[in-house]
């Protein structure tokens, strides 16, 4: 009888995990350096010392990089989301998922992998990987709020309606962010979640009346 160790398994999985995560953060280094099209697949893989070869063994392109890693920081505020308390109303539990996904990003050093949602969106080069992602990112979103609400995004067309305002209130938040010079990551927090704070009075009756009407 042949007995075998899990053990090397696991490390296996676990080298093979943080060299993923090795090349993921050396190509978004590259493109926020030298812009996603002025990067090559071998310079990624010299980054970290490896051969382009190997760097095909974890992803077919550029883009499968990019879009990992946004959907895997995505998977983080999803999860977020659903360890906020039943009894929270909808936005104000991704107000505070938002908080709570950018502690977890700051503890375990992930904001430059989060930030490859806007390299996803400025790259001519990724404008159709771009509508695909923001697609799935929200229809992701509308089934996390569906399952908290107990209703069905297919029928139910509200949790799509709010992930749909909740990722337009972070890109107005990060248009804020970068008015002020985009140089402190940390108020960029403090400008999504002051944009999330004013979703009830913006989409409210009565602030856009005239005085006097």
């Amino acid at each position: 009888m042949t007995v075998t160790s899990s053990e090397p398994t696991g490390l296996r999985e676990r080298k093979k995990a943080r060299m993923r995560r090795d090349l993921i953060d050396a190509a978004i280094r590259l493109f926020h350096e030298r812009g996603f099209e002025g990067t090559t697949t071998e310079e990624i893989a010299a980054a970290v010392d490896v051969s382009q070869r190997t760097f095909f063994r974890y992803f077919a392109s550029k883009e499968d990089v990019v879009l990992e890693a946004a959907e895997g920081v995505d998977r983080i505020l999803f999860d977020s989301l659903r360890a906020r308390p039943a009894d929270e109303a909808p936005f104000r539990a991704l107000r505070n998922a938002t908080r709570d996904h950018w502690e977890h990003l700051e503890r375990e050093d992930l904001h430059l992998q989060g930030s490859a949602g806007n390299l996803i969106a400025r790259s001519p080069e990724l404008i159709e990987a771009n509508m695909r992602y923001c697609h799935r990112r929200q229809a992701r979103l509308a089934e996390v709020l569906g399952e908290r609400a107990g209703v069905d995004p297919t029928t139910d067309h509200r949790p799509s309606l709010v992930a749909s305002v909740f990722f337009a209130a972070l890109s107005n938040g990060h248009q804020v962010w970068c008015a002020s010079g985009c140089e402190d990551i940390g108020r960029l927090l403090t400008c999504f979640l002051e944009q999330l704070d004013l979703i009830p009075e913006a989409v409210g009756d009565g602030w856009g009346t005239p005085a006097g009407a």
